[in-house]
């Protein structure tokens, strides 16, 4: 009978040092919470140089009723030459 209670005494501290040993290497990476599940912004393709890039610093151009977006405005420029 004591053998068992010496086992449970062991299980128990090695379940208690586990813990605390995750939680103190969790303290030192802490992950935000708040922005999860939100889109910061959305990547569009260049239609001239066919690069991906955040579609907020993209350069706007509407041709057409049609939403062009350019990664530079010598991409814009040389797009509009070529068409």
């Amino acid at each position: 009978m004591r053998f068992i209670i010496i086992l449970g005494l062991i299980y128990v501290a090695y379940r208690a040092i586990k813990l605390w040993m995750l939680q103190s290497g969790q303290s030192k990476t802490k992950v935000s919470r708040d922005a999860t599940g939100t889109i910061d912004d959305i990547m569009v393709k260049d239609p001239y140089c066919e690069v991906y890039f955040p579609k907020r610093n993209g350069v706007h151009l509407n041709i057409k009723g049609n939403d062009l977006y350019f990664c530079s405005t010598e991409c814009r420029d040389k797009f509009i030459t070529k068409h």
